[in-house]
């Protein structure tokens, strides 16, 4: 297992997150600095993006693997097919309004790579020790996507 932290929106978050043990990142969307952190520190990272512009420049600096947030709001499946053929060589992990109905819709595009959800996990079912119903949310996906 490898600890990811999120959500990571400024160059300082960085240093931090690395202290802590992270041995990737990710973020909604991006900055200059934030990237100059990111990779000063060596720091694996998925940085977010929901323009093609966006996507171009975090290209430009290195990143081929983006996550579009948040992603129904930026076209979900129809963007990420748009994206597919001027950006070939991109692949994405959709979060934001992705759910037990869409994933499997999402996983199918060639450009991602994988998917991001907090339906599995919602805080409430966390916070209230709901670890079967989280446990029954996994399973359900897993048994979905295998029969994909």
């Amino acid at each position: 297992m490898a600890l990811g932290a999120g959500t990571l929106l400024q160059a300082a978050d960085v240093e931090k997150v690395m202290r802590a043990g992270a041995r990737f990142g990710l973020s909604p969307g991006h900055t200059p600095e934030l990237l100059d952190a990111v990779i000063a520190q060596g720091l694996p990272f998925v940085p977010g993006v929901m323009t093609p512009s966006e996507v171009m420049y975090a290209r430009d600096r290195g990143f081929r693997l983006l996550k579009l947030f948040p992603a129904a709001q930026a076209g979900g499946q129809q963007m990420l097919k748009a994206l597919a053929s001027p950006i070939p060589d991109v692949r994405f992990c959709p979060t934001g309004g992705v759910n037990e109905d869409n994933f499997t819709a999402l996983l199918a595009e060639r450009n991602v790579a994988l998917v991001g959800g907090s339906w599995l996990a919602p805080l409430a079912d966390i916070e209230a020790g709901r670890w079967d119903l989280i446990t029954g949310r996994a399973q359900r996906a897993t048994d979905k996507l295998a029969a994909t």
